[in-house]
Order: C-alpha cells, then sequence, then structure tokens
C-alpha cells in the first residue's frame, strides 16, 4: 500500500552512456518494449510520485522529449555539467522546494527496480527516517560501495577505493537509490560538498550529513538481480533476461502453460489470461492482450493485437497492431492479419494476408487469399460477411464487400462487391487445345538438335 503523503520522484537520465557505442541516448534503449527511462518513470508512479522531475543533459534534449511523451506531467530539469548525482538532483531545485513529504531519487538506467520497492522506501520515512537508502548482498562486491550499519541504523556509506580491510569484508552494498524526507531534502543536498579531485557532488554523502545532524538514516535490501544498472549493450541484454524471467514466472502463476518458457518472449505490458497455452518460441511485442482458453502455436509473433477466448494463432502466424481476433476464430500458419477484426470462430488457415478488413463470424478464408488494401497511396477497407467462404488463392480488391453468406470461387480476382449468398468467380476461362503439348515438345526438340549439330 502507498503511504497517504505527498512525493517527489527525481529521475537521473543524464548519465552519458558512451559504453553502449550509439548514436542514442543510454537511457533510450529499451527493455522488453519499453525504454529505460520509461520503466523508470513507470515504477516510480506506481509508487504513489504525485511528481516527477527528470534530470537530463543538456546535450541530450531528446530524452526530455521522451519523458514527456511517456509521462507529460514530468518536469523537465537539465544538468549543464556532469558534476555528481547529488549535483544532478539539484538541477531539480525547483521542485524540491515544492515541499513533498517525501523525495525519491532514480536512476534512469536501472530499470528493473519494482514499484514495491520504491514504496517500501517511503515508508521507512514514514517511520521516521531522514535518508533511505537500497543496498544489496553482492555476490562480488568489489568497486562498490559498503553500507556501514550499527545498531541498526546506517552510518556511513564508503566507497570500495577508501574501505578499511574489515569493511571490504562487508557484502552490503550501495545500489544507488536514495528516498529523503522532504522536509530534510533540499538542505542535505545543498550540503554535500566536492571535496575530491574531481569536484563532484555524490548522493552518498547524504548519509554523513544526516547523520551529523542527529537524524535517522535506513537500509532497505532489494536482489541484486533488481536493482543491476545498464551501461553497455551486454548489461542491457542482462537486464532483458531478467525481466523477461520474471514476467515468465508471473504468467504461468498466473495460470498459463509456457511449454518452453525460456524461449518465450514478453513485452513489458503483455496480458495473458487463465489456461493459455503458448507454445515454443513465441514473441509478443507491446500492446498485446491473450484471454483465456486460447492457443498461441509455435514460431508466432504478435504486436498490438487482442486475443479472444478460445481462439488460435499459428504455427508461424503473425500480428500486427490493429488485429482482434474474436473468440474461438482461427489464424493458423504462415497467416499474417493487420488492422482488421476477424470475428467468432472465423477461419483463416494457412497461407494468407488479412489487412485493413472485417471478417464475420464463422466465415472461411482459403489459403492463398490475399486482400489487396493498398493502392500506392491509400489504404481500403474489405468488409467479408458472416459465414461466407472465400476460396483459396483468390485476390480481394479493395475497396470491397462481400456479402453474408456469399461465395466466392477459388483463383478469382473480386473487385466488385458481392451480394449476400451470392456466388462470384473472377478468372479466365480454361481453354484445352488437344496435342498442343506434344507439337510443343517435337519442335523444342528439333529446335535443340539443329542448334547442337551447329555446333
Amino acid at each position: 500500500m502507498q503511504p497517504e503523503r505527498s512525493c517527489l520522484a527525481i529521475v537521473l537520465a543524464a548519465g552519458e552512456g558512451t559504453r553502449m557505442k550509439s548514436r542514442r541516448p543510454k537511457v533510450l534503449h529499451q527493455v522488453a518494449g519499453r525504454s529505460l527511462l520509461g520503466h523508470a518513470l513507470s515504477a516510480v508512479a506506481e509508487a504513489g510520485a504525485d511528481a516527477v522531475a527528470v534530470v537530463i543533459s543538456s546535450e541530450r534534449p531528446e530524452v526530455g522529449t521522451e519523458a514527456l511523451k511517456l509521462l507529460p506531467a514530468a518536469r523537465i530539469a537539465t544538468q549543464h555539467e556532469r558534476r555528481g548525482t547529488a549535483h544532478a538532483a539539484l538541477a531539480a531545485r525547483e521542485a524540491l522546494a515544492a515541499g513533498h513529504e517525501d523525495v525519491l531519487i532514480a536512476f534512469a538506467d536501472t530499470p528493473l527496480v519494482q514499484p514495491e520497492t520504491f514504496t517500501a522506501l517511503r515508508g521507512a520515512l514514514a517511520g521516521g527516517a531522514a535518508v533511505a537508502v537500497l543496498g544489496f548482498e553482492a555476490r562480488d562486491p568489489t568497486g562498490y560501495g559498503r553500507l556501514v550499519e550499527q545498531g541498526g541504523k546506517l552510518e556511513a556509506i564508503v566507497e570500495h577505493k577508501d574501505a578499511t580491510p574489515e569493511q571490504r569484508e562487508i557484502r552490503l552494498c550501495n545500489a544507488g537509490l536514495m528516498a529523503l524526507a522532504g522536509e530534510h531534502a533540499l538542505t542535505i543536498l545543498e550540503a554535500i560538498g566536492c571535496e575530491n579531485a574531481q569536484c563532484e557532488f555524490y548522493l552518498t554523502d547524504a548519509v554523513a550529513i544526516a547523520r551529523a545532524r542527529g537524524l535517522d538514516a535506513v537500509v532497505l535490501t532489494a536482489p541484486e538481480s533488481e536493482v543491476q544498472g545498464v551501461n553497455d549493450r551486454a548489461q542491457l541484454a542482462a537486464a532483458e533476461a531478467e525481466f523477461q524471467r520474471r514476467k515468465r514466472h508471473a504468467v504461468m502463476l498466473e495460470g498459463a502453460t509456457l511449454i518452453a518458457p525460456e524461449t518465450v518472449f514478453f513485452s513489458h505490458d503483455t496480458q495473458i489470461g487463465r489456461d493459455v497455452v503458448i507454445e515454443p518460441n513465441v514473441i509478443f511485442g507491446p500492446g498485446v492482450s491473450v484471454a483465456d482458453e486460447a492457443v498461441i502455436h509455435a514460431f508466432s509473433h504478435l504486436e498490438g493485437a487482442k486475443v479472444g477466448a478460445g481462439a488460435s494463432v499459428g504455427p508461424y502466424g503473425r500480428l500486427r497492431p490493429g488485429t482482434v481476433l474474436a473468440e474461438k476464430a482461427k489464424v493458423g500458419n504462415f497467416v499474417e492479419v493487420k488492422a482488421a477484426e476477424i470475428g467468432p470462430g472465423a477461419k483463416i488457415n494457412h497461407l494468407t494476408y488479412i489487412g485493413d478488413a472485417s471478417v464475420g463470424a464463422a466465415a472461411n478464408i482459403g489459403a492463398g487469399t490475399i486482400t489487396c488494401n493498398y493502392d500506392g497511396f491509400s489504404k481500403s477497407k474489405t468488409t467479408i460477411g458472416e459465414g461466407a467462404f472465400v476460396g483459396s488463392n483468390s485476390s480481394l480488391v479493395a475497396p470491397l464487400t462481400i456479402g453474408a453468406g456469399a461465395y466466392v470461387g477459388s483463383g478469382s480476382v473480386i473487385t466488385s462487391d458481392v451480394a449476400p449468398d451470392a456466388f462470384a468467380v473472377g478468372r479466365g476461362r480454361q481453354v484445352d487445345k488437344p496435342g498442343w503439348a506434344k507439337t510443343f515438345r517435337e519442335a523444342a526438340a528439333a529446335r535443340k538438335a539443329a542448334k547442337k549439330a551447329a555446333e
């Protein structure tokens, strides 16, 4: 439960990210179809932040653009010089001065922190702490700042290079994220000095300043996998793997069957119902929901689609944005559907493209059928009525309506509307020429023999 207190979240998104070897800002790289920044913004919002300030670099205005796209109410603050994490947080001075009870400081390149973790940090502030620091038990603590506790309170954060041999034995390390009591946040941050060769201002000094003022600082812990940061492509892949591990586990606990979980990839917003079966090598892009008892067969790819109860997709099915499958509809192997509504019980079993269309209940679309929806300039719609039958290898040239119960002969090119219950066929008449094949073969063989003799 979220504390009933006002909360400001400051999301630090000004990191340089040169190790990504990319023209794209580090925090705009994606995990599970959502930017690293988007993950951080979503988590603090779910933790009850009623104000969010995003600190960006003056050299990367596109980060601010993305932040406002994801969270229009966010404030954008700019760090003009890279002078440490506390310096970055102070770029949001105006938001800090607004007097929120809780202040969360999050990092846009740490995308896996759960909303519940931020809520727990806020809970520590509600319990009287002035500073709450997130820590983790490191498998290898080398290089991490150590959290030094005494009597259940956090006394200091000691960087690895400054730690004594005894302190280096501590495995409780600093994850970087922090929460500050609003009444003390601005004065604590302003008191942080640059007592180092680089003259950078570090958030870690907030603990010592709070303790010197007689204020309490505490540590909360999270799994190391939750607080992993992203600084290069290998770490980006590691974060993706951890997200997928979590999501697969959650989906199975909610009642879906994953035949080979390690081969299924979800987006951040994928919704899967109960008794859904997902076969191996399936990819869910953003914006997909799958209702109860549907089956997603192997090697299918879904994006921006809704799959109804008891529907079936694949194997090798492709659902593109705007696809809606009603209950018990079937999209089979090597079928692509885009911006189309497929009615209850309709069947599109194989080797077909249906785009910008409406297919009525219980209609049957034969193999090799395509809706010719694009004329090089604009898209047009094809409407196929309930119970209609479209024979194999047909081309339906939009705009077009095929009435309920109508029948389209195989191999047709249909360019005009078909009335309900009518039969339509649009193909050249078959002509047989007796003996033509034998005559052709003999003539061809004679020409070949003559050419060989001339050589």
